[in-house]
């Protein structure tokens, strides 16, 4: 399979083309490092400013949407240390966190000195989701070229679960540790916007209501919620525009007592349901679910492009994905 000679993305993504280097429109369209480092510079301005502005003197600063992963322990981290924030941690359970990953959000949480919440929705409402993601497209096939269906299910109950805390906590902001390539610099930083929010929940309850019924309503806005817009937080996505090396972020979230997960995908820190995901995106669409994130951490020079096919290449382990199918299927199995 031809794949683009200066990032990773390969010729069965969607709106690629490739010009006479084999280079793709979407590298010939980036920007150079230094306009990049400009951006950053405007946006972390930008989030110091806001700070100043509606951070609290009591009560918590912001929600911290924490998976245990590497970037998100990171951004948490940095957080705590460099900005002094009062930092409510929320962790959603999807039933396939790695052990070794809720060790280290324990030890996470208890070093920074944040208070933590671990949210967990029912399993078998979950499971019932996974499962549709795994046999059909559920969302359009736009909404799928950067995440896989199961991930973009589970992200999405993240989102609105995160947003509804913060709208009922009056909390200005909530944090996400999406990297580099997750979250361009330009879409970083995000004032919730209650008619947009909206539409974008009705993006997923639709979907998901007709798999689960009405019991989805739980982890989405309320018609409460949407009658206190001045309660709506700021987005904001700090690796887009912090300085982001994976070596050293590794490094750093050791001294806290983080290890590396040895169960889970080259592609996640923290999640077995992942492997699934992939599998099921890659067999679908003829590309990695990842190849998006990877190609964009290339592009601007914090992944080494040996790396990200090395991550893109390697093979499902079969046993963790077995074993997720069975969990899935068991919990939605009438007792």
């Amino acid at each position: 399979m031809k794949i683009c000679s200066r990032c990773v993305l390969p010729e069965t993504y969607p709106g690629i083309n490739f010009d006479g280097e084999g280079v793709c429109n979407f590298c010939r369209m980036s920007k150079d490092r230094e306009r990049l480092r400009k951006s950053m510079e405007k946006y972390r301005a930008k989030f110091e400013k806001l700070l100043a502005e509606r951070r609290r003197r009591g009560g918590y600063d912001a929600i911290m949407a924490y998976s245990g992963g590497k970037d998100s322990t990171h951004t948490m981290a940095v957080l705590k240390k460099e900005y002094d924030l009062s930092i409510l941690a929320m962790t959603l359970d999807n039933g396939f966190i790695s052990p070794k990953s809720l060790d280290n959000i324990r030890k996470v949480v208890e070093g920074l000195g944040v208070d933590h919440v671990l949210y967990k929705p029912r399993l078998d409402v979950l499971s019932r989701i996974f499962l549709r993601c795994a046999d059909e497209d559920i969302y359009t096939r736009k909404g799928l070229e950067r995440a896989s269906s199961i991930c973009t299910s589970c992200m999405g109950v993240v989102k609105f679960v995160a947003l509804r805390m913060a709208v009922e906590g009056n909390i200005p902001f909530i944090f996400y540790g999406w990297s580099p390539g997750q979250a361009p610099v330009e879409a970083s930083i995000f004032r919730n916007n209650p008619d947009m929010i909206r539409g974008m929940q009705e993006q997923f309850t639709g979907p998901m209501r007709a798999i689960v019924g009405d019991v989805i309503d739980n982890y989405f806005l309320t018609e409460e919620h949407f009658a206190m817009p001045d309660r709506f937080p700021t987005n904001v996505s700090p690796l887009a525009f912090l300085e982001y090396d994976e070596e050293e972020i590794l490094r750093d979230i050791a001294s806290l007592g983080w290890e590396k997960p040895d169960d889970t995908d080259p592609n996640s820190t923290n999640c077995l349901l992942n492997a699934l995901g992939i599998e099921v995106h890659r067999e679908r669409f003829g590309f990695h679910p990842y190849a998006f994130e990877l190609a964009g951490l290339v592009r601007n020079g914090y992944l080494d492009r040996a790396e990200a096919i090395r991550r893109i290449e390697e093979e499902s382990n079969r046993g963790v994905v077995s074993m997720v199918r069975d969990r899935l299927e068991k919990a939605v199995r009438p007792c």
